[in-house]
């Protein structure tokens, strides 16, 4: 099995000599971006705008609705998004709207706006565009209720966003933009309005900075429809910033009609494939500099980044973050064989800059904190203790100072936040069958990995507790769900017998019926078969091609490591 999986996964890189993977088609993204194509020039989008719409009607269920992915069990969003967009072309499935009218209890706009703010809480990254997309489609007719963005905070430099509780998180400064206009320039007429007009015009000039040269906001369909149709509700059909999220939206459509989550996860899934083969790759050399080449060598203007890190895509519309600068730093000790070099330092230096008062890493900006996305989190700040671990010896001395210090600040981070049972709940990722969609079986076998780098007495302790919760999760058919539970997958059950293999305190006969549990699917051939564990903006599935491949590949390596060493 070992040895098929390796060459699978070495047949997948692309041209260029990295991997690219591929992500699950999404009813929202698809929705949104057929609805943006269509205001922004209905005619010269006409062949995408009726394509996507047939994709839609293709895979809404039975009952009328959606989920995230094909995969993905039907919610409010993905319906009401994909029903707004039909809405608009004037052929609203009569199942969808019943569906969302007893969702809501109701089709009013009160009883619409009510639901959703209600999904989403405090938080409008997403809350604020899915209702203003169904004001401008006109399945909401009413403006007044919709919540106005505070676009004019878009002015004051980026150093000042984290102390101002702005309602979005820190990646989604261009929605705040425009939906804010859009809303302004919408809902109902005060005395302030004259005032706000005054910051519109500069806060589109941000806007258009912010925006990457290929038009695509963090490389999102979402995002990017949600700005274009924006602009264009509020008068700016013809801006520079509409003119090229249309050419993004062009470019990024698949042949079915449908659009990803995201372009791709090239940064992400390369590290990976590169820890999955344990740098036993072709051209090497060339993919050593594809992964030193893809780090930000300057200062990013959508988070305000320094240099250094890495994004999950080499493509423009990324922005570098912690788990992918985290990711690239493991594969370029791999493939550099531990020798240090300027881009493991200037990566670690970022890394160290990111760390939140807290001792926790957050994804993107230090110190936003206030909504779920931009606090810290355990897979990510145990990602980073690897990054930490892996380079120290090589760093000069005042960063190898630094990182001790570091390194303790994240353990005990680390040891607070652990739950009673031993678990931690990560961010990134989670389980669709569980009821809250979290997955601490996934979040604690990514801690209990990493912590098992560390020779720290506290990294140690942790880690114990933590393989106890994930030898207690292991169900009868020997594989792992997202908790105690849930429905084995292949995706979590590698994950955990990854940290299993390396952990001091684990069961080998909880390892072999979990490598049964792989071995059954790989003879069923179902162990590829896509597995919906990424979470997305306000919480949105999609699954990635490569995960399966990687996380099993990971594991088996990992386990047979453990095994080379007991025989010797």
């Amino acid at each position: 099995m070992t040895a098929s999986l390796g060459e699978q996964l070495k047949a997948r890189r692309s041209p260029e000599g990295i991997w690219r993977g591929a992500l699950s088609s999404s009813a929202i993204s698809t929705s949104v971006s057929v609805f943006a194509l269509r205001l922004i020039d209905r005619e010269r989008y006409g062949k995408q705008i009726e394509a996507g719409e047939q994709w839609l009607l293709r895979t809404m269920r039975a009952d009328g609705v959606w989920g995230d992915s094909i995969e993905s069990p039907p919610n409010m969003t993905a319906t009401l998004l994909s029903y707004a967009s039909l809405y608009a072309s004037g052929a609203p499935p009569p199942k969808t709207r019943a569906f969302l009218a007893a969702t809501f209890g109701g089709m009013t706009d009160e009883r619409i706006i009510a639901g959703v703010l209600a999904c989403y809480g405090k938080d409008l990254t997403f809350s604020a565009p899915v209702l203003v997309m169904c004001a401008l489609a006109g399945v909401i007719k009413s403006w007044n209720d919709i919540p106005q963005l505070p676009f004019e905070l878009s002015l004051l430099p980026q150093r000042f966003f984290r102390f101002l509780q702005l309602p979005v998180v820190s990646y989604a400064i261009p929605a705040l933009i425009a939906v804010g206009i859009l809303r302004h320039r919408k809902g109902k007429k005060t005395w302030l309005c004259g005032l706000r007009e005054l910051f519109a015009g500069k806060s589109l000039k941000v806007l258009e900075k912010l925006q990457p040269v290929n038009g695509g906001f963090l490389e999102a369909a979402p995002l990017t429809a949600f700005v274009a149709m924006c602009l264009c509700g509020a008068g700016c059909r013809d801006h520079p910033v509409t003119r090229q999220a249309g050419r993004f939206l062009l470019e990024t459509v698949r042949p079915d009609g449908a659009w990803p989550i995201d372009t791709d996860l090239a940064c992400w899934v390369t590290a990976l494939g590169v820890k999955a083969l344990k740098g036993d790759v072709p051209d090497r050399a060339l993919l050593l500099e594809k992964i030193k080449s893809a780090a930000f060598a300057f200062k990013h203007p959508f988070t305000g980044a320094r240099p250094g890190g890495w994004g999950w895509s080499d493509l423009p519309g990324a922005a570098p973050d912690a788990d992918d600068t985290a990711g690239n730093l493991v594969a370029l000790h791999i493939l550099q064989d531990g020798k240090g070099c300027p881009e493991a330092e200037r990566g670690v230096q970022w890394l160290l800059d990111l760390q939140n008062r807290d001792g926790g890493m957050p994804t993107f900006c230090k110190g936003w904190g206030k909504l779920p996305f931009d606090r810290s989190s355990p897979d990510l700040s145990a990602h980073s203790l690897t990054a930490f671990e892996l380079w120290h010896d090589s760093l000069p001395e005042t960063l190898q100072r630094r990182c001790a210090k570091s390194k303790v600040r994240l353990l005990r981070w680390m040891k607070k936040t652990q739950a009673a049972d031993g678990s931690w709940i990560p961010l990134w990722f989670g389980d669709q069958d569980a009821p809250d969609g979290h997955s601490p079986v996934y979040g604690t076998a990514v801690a209990v990995e990493h912590l098992c780098h560390s020779r720290h007495p506290l990294a140690q302790e942790i880690s114990a507790k933590g393989t106890g919760y994930l030898l207690s999760a292991q169900n009868a058919d020997g594989g792992w769900g997202g908790s105690k539970g849930l429905p084995s997958k292949v995706t979590l059950t590698a994950r955990t017998l990854s940290a299993l293999a390396v952990s001091p305190d684990t069961d080998r006969e909880a390892i072999g019926r979990g490598v049964a549990f792989l071995y059954g699917h790989f003879k069923a051939n179902t162990l590829l078969r896509p597995e919906p564990v990424g979470l997305y903006f306000a919480r949105l599935w999609y699954s990635e091609e490569l995960y399966n491949l990687t996380f099993t590949l990971t594991a088996l390596n990992h386990i047979r490591a453990i095994h080379a060493e007991e025989q010797v």
